[in-house]
Protein backbone atom coordinates (compact mmCIF):
# COMPACT_ATOMS: atom_id res chain seq x y z
CA UNK A 1 0.00 0.00 0.00
CA UNK A 2 1.39 3.12 -1.52
CA UNK A 3 1.82 6.28 1.54
CA UNK A 4 -0.81 8.25 -0.42
CA UNK A 5 -3.13 5.78 -0.19
CA UNK A 6 -2.42 4.92 3.35
CA UNK A 7 -2.63 9.12 4.13
CA UNK A 8 -5.95 9.25 2.34
CA UNK A 9 -7.72 6.36 4.66
CA UNK A 10 -5.93 7.78 8.07
CA UNK A 11 -8.18 9.47 10.31
CA UNK A 12 -8.23 11.55 13.61
CA UNK A 13 -9.19 8.42 15.66
CA UNK A 14 -6.68 6.36 13.63
CA UNK A 15 -3.67 8.81 14.60
CA UNK A 16 -4.96 9.68 18.58
CA UNK A 17 -4.94 5.94 18.38
CA UNK A 18 -1.22 5.59 17.15
CA UNK A 19 0.17 8.43 19.20
CA UNK A 20 -1.87 7.12 22.41
CA UNK A 21 -3.35 10.69 23.03
CA UNK A 22 -7.06 12.00 22.71
CA UNK A 23 -8.20 13.14 19.70
CA UNK A 24 -8.61 16.70 21.13
CA UNK A 25 -4.90 16.84 21.93
CA UNK A 26 -4.63 15.70 17.80
CA UNK A 27 -7.20 18.71 16.77
CA UNK A 28 -5.31 20.99 18.73
CA UNK A 29 -1.56 20.41 17.78
CA UNK A 30 -3.10 21.40 14.25
CA UNK A 31 -5.60 24.01 15.24
CA UNK A 32 -5.35 25.75 18.39
CA UNK A 33 -1.41 25.57 19.78
CA UNK A 34 -1.71 27.36 22.38
CA UNK A 35 -3.57 24.01 24.39
CA UNK A 36 -0.16 21.92 24.21
CA UNK A 37 2.81 22.87 25.71
CA UNK A 38 5.59 23.53 22.86
CA UNK A 39 6.96 20.30 23.14
CA UNK A 40 4.29 17.93 23.06
CA UNK A 41 2.93 19.71 19.78
CA UNK A 42 6.57 19.36 17.84
CA UNK A 43 6.57 15.65 18.27
CA UNK A 44 2.72 15.23 17.39
CA UNK A 45 3.13 17.19 14.39
CA UNK A 46 6.48 15.21 13.48
CA UNK A 47 4.88 11.91 14.09
CA UNK A 48 1.48 13.30 11.91
CA UNK A 49 4.30 14.18 9.28
CA UNK A 50 6.32 10.64 9.66
CA UNK A 51 2.48 9.25 9.15
CA UNK A 52 1.51 10.75 6.07
CA UNK A 53 -1.36 12.60 8.20
CA UNK A 54 -1.76 16.58 7.64
CA UNK A 55 -4.67 17.19 9.50
CA UNK A 56 -8.46 16.89 10.61
CA UNK A 57 -10.67 17.94 7.71
CA UNK A 58 -12.00 21.11 7.70
CA UNK A 59 -14.96 19.89 5.98
CA UNK A 60 -15.86 17.53 8.65
CA UNK A 61 -15.19 20.01 11.57
CA UNK A 62 -17.51 22.82 9.84
CA UNK A 63 -20.09 20.00 9.74
CA UNK A 64 -19.46 18.91 13.29
CA UNK A 65 -19.32 22.03 15.06
CA UNK A 66 -21.56 24.25 12.84
CA UNK A 67 -18.25 26.81 12.42
CA UNK A 68 -15.85 27.32 9.82
CA UNK A 69 -13.77 29.66 10.97
CA UNK A 70 -14.23 32.28 8.56
CA UNK A 71 -15.78 35.72 8.91
CA UNK A 72 -17.29 37.45 6.23
CA UNK A 73 -16.11 40.75 5.84
CA UNK A 74 -18.92 43.09 3.83
CA UNK A 75 -17.59 46.04 2.41
CA UNK A 76 -19.54 48.91 1.17
CA UNK A 77 -17.24 49.68 -1.46
CA UNK A 78 -16.23 47.25 -4.74
CA UNK A 79 -13.06 45.16 -3.45
CA UNK A 80 -10.69 46.95 -5.66
CA UNK A 81 -11.06 50.39 -3.57
CA UNK A 82 -11.31 48.46 -0.71
CA UNK A 83 -7.87 47.28 -1.30
CA UNK A 84 -6.09 50.24 -2.10
CA UNK A 85 -7.84 52.92 0.03
CA UNK A 86 -5.74 53.93 2.95
CA UNK A 87 -8.64 53.98 5.43
CA UNK A 88 -10.54 50.50 4.41
CA UNK A 89 -6.72 48.64 4.10
CA UNK A 90 -5.89 50.43 7.70
CA UNK A 91 -9.31 48.83 8.95
CA UNK A 92 -8.90 45.08 7.59
CA UNK A 93 -5.18 45.46 8.49
CA UNK A 94 -6.27 45.79 12.53
CA UNK A 95 -9.38 42.60 11.76
CA UNK A 96 -6.24 40.89 10.49
CA UNK A 97 -3.62 41.08 13.30
CA UNK A 98 -6.79 39.92 15.77
CA UNK A 99 -7.67 36.94 13.06
CA UNK A 100 -4.45 35.84 13.06
CA UNK A 101 -4.37 35.52 16.50
CA UNK A 102 -7.34 33.31 16.98
CA UNK A 103 -6.53 31.76 14.09
CA UNK A 104 -9.84 33.03 11.83
CA UNK A 105 -9.91 33.89 8.16
CA UNK A 106 -11.96 36.40 6.81
CA UNK A 107 -13.96 36.59 3.43
CA UNK A 108 -14.01 39.84 1.41
CA UNK A 109 -17.07 40.88 0.31
CA UNK A 110 -18.43 43.94 -1.51
CA UNK A 111 -21.85 45.09 -1.25
CA UNK A 112 -21.53 47.49 -3.90
CA UNK A 113 -23.44 47.93 -7.04
CA UNK A 114 -21.36 45.51 -9.44
CA UNK A 115 -19.84 44.27 -7.20
CA UNK A 116 -18.92 41.13 -6.19
CA UNK A 117 -21.93 40.40 -3.50
CA UNK A 118 -22.44 38.13 -0.90
CA UNK A 119 -25.52 36.97 -2.50
CA UNK A 120 -24.06 33.98 -4.08
CA UNK A 121 -22.30 32.71 -1.05
CA UNK A 122 -23.41 29.59 0.91
CA UNK A 123 -24.71 29.95 4.37
CA UNK A 124 -22.67 27.26 5.77
CA UNK A 125 -19.35 29.40 4.42
CA UNK A 126 -19.24 31.96 6.84
CA UNK A 127 -19.64 32.15 10.39
CA UNK A 128 -21.16 35.79 10.57
CA UNK A 129 -20.32 38.87 8.92
CA UNK A 130 -18.42 42.24 9.82
CA UNK A 131 -20.09 44.61 7.76
CA UNK A 132 -17.69 48.00 6.98
CA UNK A 133 -19.73 51.22 6.48
CA UNK A 134 -23.89 50.64 5.49
CA UNK A 135 -24.46 49.27 1.86
CA UNK A 136 -25.85 51.31 -0.65
CA UNK A 137 -28.12 48.70 -1.72
CA UNK A 138 -30.35 48.52 2.38
CA UNK A 139 -31.76 45.21 0.70
CA UNK A 140 -28.06 43.67 1.53
CA UNK A 141 -29.20 44.43 4.91
CA UNK A 142 -32.28 42.46 5.51
CA UNK A 143 -30.66 39.64 3.58
CA UNK A 144 -28.10 39.29 6.16
CA UNK A 145 -30.39 39.28 8.99
CA UNK A 146 -32.52 36.61 7.05
CA UNK A 147 -29.28 34.42 7.53
CA UNK A 148 -29.29 34.16 12.09
CA UNK A 149 -25.81 34.93 12.17
CA UNK A 150 -23.31 36.85 14.48
CA UNK A 151 -23.47 40.27 13.00
CA UNK A 152 -21.16 43.74 13.97
CA UNK A 153 -21.15 46.81 12.13
CA UNK A 154 -19.01 49.22 11.66
CA UNK A 155 -19.29 52.85 11.43
CA UNK A 156 -22.82 52.66 11.16
CA UNK A 157 -25.63 51.37 13.78
CA UNK A 158 -27.61 48.60 13.27
CA UNK A 159 -30.86 47.22 15.13
CA UNK A 160 -29.30 46.19 18.28
CA UNK A 161 -26.30 44.71 16.79
CA UNK A 162 -22.67 45.15 18.44
CA UNK A 163 -20.96 48.18 16.76
CA UNK A 164 -17.78 50.05 16.01
CA UNK A 165 -17.86 53.44 15.14
CA UNK A 166 -15.43 56.85 15.87
CA UNK A 167 -16.32 60.34 16.67
CA UNK A 168 -17.15 61.31 13.77
CA UNK A 169 -19.26 64.65 14.67
CA UNK A 170 -17.34 65.92 17.36
CA UNK A 171 -13.89 65.57 15.30
CA UNK A 172 -15.64 67.74 12.48
CA UNK A 173 -16.89 69.73 15.17
CA UNK A 174 -13.03 70.38 16.29
CA UNK A 175 -12.10 70.92 12.92
CA UNK A 176 -14.48 73.32 11.79
CA UNK A 177 -14.03 75.25 15.33
CA UNK A 178 -10.26 75.38 14.71
CA UNK A 179 -11.06 76.91 11.05
CA UNK A 180 -13.64 79.23 11.96
CA UNK A 181 -11.05 80.92 14.52
CA UNK A 182 -10.25 83.16 11.38
CA UNK A 183 -13.46 84.18 9.82
CA UNK A 184 -14.21 83.02 6.11
CA UNK A 185 -15.43 85.05 3.44
CA UNK A 186 -17.57 81.77 2.27
CA UNK A 187 -17.38 78.46 2.94
CA UNK A 188 -17.84 75.42 1.40
CA UNK A 189 -18.64 71.64 2.05
CA UNK A 190 -17.09 68.83 -0.10
CA UNK A 191 -19.27 65.75 1.32
CA UNK A 192 -18.95 62.30 0.62
CA UNK A 193 -22.08 60.00 -0.31
CA UNK A 194 -24.76 62.97 1.72
CA UNK A 195 -26.87 61.94 -0.70
CA UNK A 196 -28.47 59.01 -2.56
CA UNK A 197 -26.93 59.49 -6.00
CA UNK A 198 -23.89 58.83 -8.55
CA UNK A 199 -23.64 62.26 -9.46
CA UNK A 200 -21.18 65.02 -8.50
CA UNK A 201 -24.01 67.92 -7.46
CA UNK A 202 -25.10 70.60 -5.05
CA UNK A 203 -28.11 69.01 -2.42
CA UNK A 204 -30.78 70.01 -0.55
CA UNK A 205 -31.85 69.24 2.93
CA UNK A 206 -34.68 67.19 2.47
CA UNK A 207 -32.51 64.75 0.05
CA UNK A 208 -29.76 64.03 3.11
CA UNK A 209 -29.35 60.68 4.03
CA UNK A 210 -29.68 59.28 7.69
CA UNK A 211 -27.68 60.27 10.21
CA UNK A 212 -27.71 56.80 11.92
CA UNK A 213 -26.52 55.15 8.72
CA UNK A 214 -24.13 57.82 7.26
CA UNK A 215 -20.82 58.96 8.83
CA UNK A 216 -20.79 62.14 6.29
CA UNK A 217 -24.08 63.30 7.62
CA UNK A 218 -22.51 63.25 11.17
CA UNK A 219 -19.76 65.21 10.20
CA UNK A 220 -21.76 67.35 8.34
CA UNK A 221 -23.44 68.21 10.91
CA UNK A 222 -20.52 69.17 13.38
CA UNK A 223 -19.58 71.23 10.59
CA UNK A 224 -23.08 73.49 10.73
CA UNK A 225 -22.99 73.49 14.95
CA UNK A 226 -19.23 75.12 14.69
CA UNK A 227 -20.70 77.49 12.27
CA UNK A 228 -23.58 77.85 13.97
CA UNK A 229 -22.14 79.05 16.85
CA UNK A 230 -20.03 81.87 15.15
CA UNK A 231 -23.07 83.12 13.16
CA UNK A 232 -21.42 81.81 9.45
CA UNK A 233 -24.33 80.82 7.43
CA UNK A 234 -24.04 77.80 5.19
CA UNK A 235 -26.79 77.07 2.80
CA UNK A 236 -26.97 73.67 0.50
CA UNK A 237 -26.08 76.31 -2.57
CA UNK A 238 -22.54 75.51 -0.45
CA UNK A 239 -22.29 71.98 -0.01
CA UNK A 240 -21.84 69.31 -2.83
CA UNK A 241 -22.14 65.53 -2.88
CA UNK A 242 -19.11 63.07 -4.44
CA UNK A 243 -20.87 60.04 -4.74
CA UNK A 244 -17.71 58.32 -4.33
CA UNK A 245 -14.22 58.65 -2.37
CA UNK A 246 -11.94 59.08 -5.75
CA UNK A 247 -9.86 61.94 -6.82
CA UNK A 248 -11.93 61.99 -10.22
CA UNK A 249 -15.22 63.56 -8.65
CA UNK A 250 -13.52 64.92 -6.02
CA UNK A 251 -11.46 67.23 -8.28
CA UNK A 252 -14.84 67.74 -10.12
CA UNK A 253 -16.50 68.80 -7.05
CA UNK A 254 -13.61 71.19 -5.86
CA UNK A 255 -13.28 72.75 -9.14
CA UNK A 256 -17.25 73.79 -9.34
CA UNK A 257 -16.78 74.82 -5.62
CA UNK A 258 -13.57 77.20 -5.98
CA UNK A 259 -15.06 78.68 -9.80
CA UNK A 260 -18.19 80.04 -7.91
CA UNK A 261 -18.90 83.25 -6.79
CA UNK A 262 -17.95 84.50 -3.85
CA UNK A 263 -15.14 81.85 -4.56
CA UNK A 264 -14.99 79.94 -1.09
CA UNK A 265 -11.79 80.89 1.17
CA UNK A 266 -11.77 77.81 3.60
CA UNK A 267 -13.23 74.08 2.18
CA UNK A 268 -14.22 71.84 5.00
CA UNK A 269 -13.60 68.52 3.08
CA UNK A 270 -14.87 64.99 4.16
CA UNK A 271 -12.18 62.86 3.48
CA UNK A 272 -8.21 63.39 3.20
CA UNK A 273 -8.63 62.41 -0.37
CA UNK A 274 -11.51 64.83 -1.34
CA UNK A 275 -9.09 67.93 0.13
CA UNK A 276 -5.56 66.06 -2.09
CA UNK A 277 -7.55 66.66 -4.76
CA UNK A 278 -8.86 70.30 -3.81
CA UNK A 279 -5.60 71.31 -2.63
CA UNK A 280 -4.71 70.15 -6.47
CA UNK A 281 -7.17 71.77 -7.43
CA UNK A 282 -6.88 74.73 -6.05
CA UNK A 283 -3.11 75.22 -7.56
CA UNK A 284 -3.89 74.38 -11.12
CA UNK A 285 -6.05 77.58 -10.83
CA UNK A 286 -3.21 79.79 -9.60
CA UNK A 287 -4.36 79.86 -6.27
CA UNK A 288 -2.49 79.09 -3.08
CA UNK A 289 -2.95 77.04 0.52
CA UNK A 290 -3.37 78.40 2.98
CA UNK A 291 -3.15 82.36 1.74
CA UNK A 292 -6.32 82.41 -0.25
CA UNK A 293 -7.74 78.89 0.97
CA UNK A 294 -7.86 76.84 3.63
CA UNK A 295 -8.62 73.18 3.46
CA UNK A 296 -9.66 70.77 6.10
CA UNK A 297 -9.80 66.94 5.51
CA UNK A 298 -10.75 64.26 7.24
CA UNK A 299 -8.95 60.44 8.44
CA UNK A 300 -5.55 61.36 8.17
CA UNK A 301 -4.13 59.47 6.13
CA UNK A 302 -0.16 58.77 5.65
CA UNK A 303 -0.31 61.09 2.20
CA UNK A 304 -1.76 63.61 5.01
CA UNK A 305 1.51 64.74 6.42
CA UNK A 306 3.91 64.28 3.63
CA UNK A 307 1.89 66.47 0.54
CA UNK A 308 2.25 70.23 0.30
CA UNK A 309 1.22 71.92 1.63
CA UNK A 310 0.76 69.44 4.56
CA UNK A 311 -2.84 68.65 5.39
CA UNK A 312 -4.86 69.48 8.57
CA UNK A 313 -7.41 67.06 9.38
CA UNK A 314 -8.82 64.98 11.88
CA UNK A 315 -6.80 61.21 13.00
CA UNK A 316 -9.25 58.37 12.93
CA UNK A 317 -7.58 54.82 14.33
CA UNK A 318 -8.35 53.16 11.64
CA UNK A 319 -6.56 49.81 12.76
CA UNK A 320 -7.33 49.92 16.10
CA UNK A 321 -11.50 50.27 14.63
CA UNK A 322 -10.51 46.97 12.88
CA UNK A 323 -8.70 45.42 16.34
CA UNK A 324 -12.22 46.64 18.09
CA UNK A 325 -15.07 44.86 15.33
CA UNK A 326 -12.78 41.71 15.44
CA UNK A 327 -12.71 41.37 18.84
CA UNK A 328 -16.39 42.03 19.18
CA UNK A 329 -16.86 39.69 16.66
CA UNK A 330 -15.00 36.68 18.45
CA UNK A 331 -16.70 37.25 21.99
CA UNK A 332 -13.00 38.65 23.11
CA UNK A 333 -14.82 41.87 25.09
CA UNK A 334 -17.30 42.24 27.09
CA UNK A 335 -18.11 45.28 25.10
CA UNK A 336 -21.25 46.17 23.02
CA UNK A 337 -20.56 49.20 21.76
CA UNK A 338 -17.36 50.74 20.90
CA UNK A 339 -17.17 54.47 20.31
CA UNK A 340 -13.04 55.77 18.98
CA UNK A 341 -12.44 59.19 19.73
CA UNK A 342 -10.88 61.17 17.30
CA UNK A 343 -7.75 63.72 17.25
CA UNK A 344 -7.37 67.13 15.50
CA UNK A 345 -4.24 67.15 13.68
CA UNK A 346 -2.96 70.72 12.61
CA UNK A 347 -0.89 71.23 9.93
CA UNK A 348 -0.27 73.37 7.50
CA UNK A 349 -3.38 73.81 5.25
CA UNK A 350 -4.80 75.22 7.75
CA UNK A 351 -2.58 76.28 10.48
Amino acid sequence: MSPQTTAKKLTLKDVARALKVSTATISNAFNRPDQLSAELRRHILSECQRMGYHGPNATARSLRTGRSGIVGIVLSDNLSYSVTDPVASEFLHGVAEVFDEQQTHMLLLSSAPHGSGYTQLPDSMVDGFIVYGAPIQTTILSRLLQQHKPIVTVDFNWQDFPAVNVTNQEGALDSARHALRQRPQQVAVLGLRLVDTDRVCRVTQEELLDASASVSIQRLRGYQQALAEVDVPLTTDWIWNIPSNSLKFAQQAAREALMSFPRPDLLLCMSDRIAQAAAQCAQHLGLRVPEDVRIIGFDDIPEAQIMSPSLTTVHQQNVEKGRQAARLFLGLTNDTQVVIPTELVIRESCP
